[in-house]
């Protein structure tokens, strides 16, 4: 995808002074870190994350070298299963006989928008209900993009159904769901690219319940101890972490082995491996202008951490509705607050990271809502596959032979 140039200064343009000064340094310290051999991980949400083409973008960024980790929900991993983005047609369930006390809000039933032979390679995998296919056509409804793999038949039925195969595997050796279901995932997901890259992309604690029977076989995959150690491997590593729309990151990134705004003290304790997050930079892309009041507080008056030591409520003592995120994004001094929509901050930032570097991307994210947002997310439908099933069973295969 050619890259608007002018389009992403018009986005740096439309955020306030206070996030141009912030991106502009947040930019510098990710160069800074990849220039003398550092690592970047980024947080990520699924929601937005993925309708404005944020989750492609970072399989981008995996690719090029300047992501080394990724932590999202269990709701993307199912969605970057089906090929992050699809088209269905919502239709009345009533059409089709359905069961209306067990459909969604409004009796809807959607379809897979799949041509026939894409229908009859599907069918050499599972059964298909031919008689529901057939009527789709001359259903009443309406087609949108959303993100794949989720309520729609049969690509939603599929990726429950490979959800309950890839635990099987995983049980068999151990690995967590996001490497084994990564085999067979589009290089231009974060969990294709990282898998193919060997970069970490795993599902934090926080983030587990989602994507229906993916979540619970990301949950049950590898123990929950296990996943708490590979997370604080993957951010003790880094030395800047990116959190994009993401909610609940304090359990993320302080979690039970971080030592300086988190509860990993006992497990140092204990003589166990710990990190922490002191000379870290956080970087936080949010919409919510009190994440940055909360800091404005913080810096003035050290008002949060007085808070804190007297053991007392943030939210009344601050007078702002006080996220669990905001106490140790506050209290950081290596955080950045970029207050702004993630479909405007990501391409520029990007591209600010890309050009200091000398790297040239071949794909870029825009806000949904412009042309090239609307371009961008056809472009994925039509581009980006769901997870090849035959291609995961023949790695998954390698790595047995390997590791014998």
């Amino acid at each position: 995808m050619n890259i608007n140039r002018e389009l992403i200064e018009k986005f740096y343009g439309g955020l306030d002074e206070r996030s141009q000064e912030a991106l502009d340094a947040a930019a510098e310290r990710v160069v800074a870190a990849k220039k003398r051999g550092g690592k970047v991980a980024v947080v990520t949400g699924s929601g937005p994350n993925l309708h404005e083409g944020v989750t492609t973008l970072i399989a981008e960024l995996i690719e090029k070298g300047i992501v080394d980790g990724v932590t999202t929900s269990s709701a993307v991993v199912n969605h970057e299963m089906g090929g992050a983005l699809d088209r269905v047609k919502m239709c009345g369930a009533a059409q089709f006989g359905l069961d209306e006390d067990n459909m969604p809000r409004g009796n809807v039933f959607e379809f897979t928008d799949m041509s026939d032979g894409e229908l009859a390679e599907l069918a050499k995998e599972m059964i298909l209900d031919d008689e529901l296919l057939a009527k789709r056509h001359s259903a009443e409804g309406h087609m949108v993009i959303k993100a794949a793999a989720n309520m729609a038949y049969p690509m939603g039925l599929r990726t429950e159904r490979l959800a309950e195969e890839i635990h099987s595997l995983c049980r068999q050796s151990g690995l967590p769901f996001e490497t084994v279901a990564g085999w067979g995932c589009d290089r231009r997901t974060m969990l294709g690219s990282g898998a193919a890259k060997n970069v970490p992309v795993l599902v934090t604690i926080p983030q587990l319940v989602g994507g229906g029977h993916v979540g619970l076989a990301v949950g049950d995959s590898i123990p929950i101890a296990e996943r708490s150690r590979r997370i604080a491997a993957m951010l003790g590593s880094a030395d800047v972490i990116i959190e994009s729309a993401v909610a609940l990151t304090q359990e993320i990134h302080d979690g039970p082995f971080e030592t300086y705004t988190g509860h990993g003290i006992w497990s140092w304790w204990q003589g166990q491996s710990v990190y922490s997050l002191k000379d870290k930079s956080l970087i936080r892309f949010d919409l919510d202008e009190n994440l940055r009041r909360a800091q404005d507080l913080q810096k003035s008056s050290a008002m949060i951490q007085e808070a804190i030591d007297k053991g007392l409520p943030k939210t009344k003592i601050s007078k702002i509705p006080f996220r669990m995120e905001m106490s140790a994004f506050a209290r950081h001094e290596g955080s950045l607050p970029v207050i702004g929509d993630i479909g405007m901050i990501w391409p520029v930032f990007a591209t600010k990271i890309a050009d200091a570097l000398g790297i040239e991307l071949e794909f870029m994210s825009y806000k949904q809502e412009t042309e090239e947002g609307r371009a961008m997310r056809e472009w994925i439908v039509e581009n980006v596959r769901p997870l090849d099933r035959a291609e995961m069973l023949k790695k998954y295969r390698e790595w047995q032979a390997q590791n014998r």
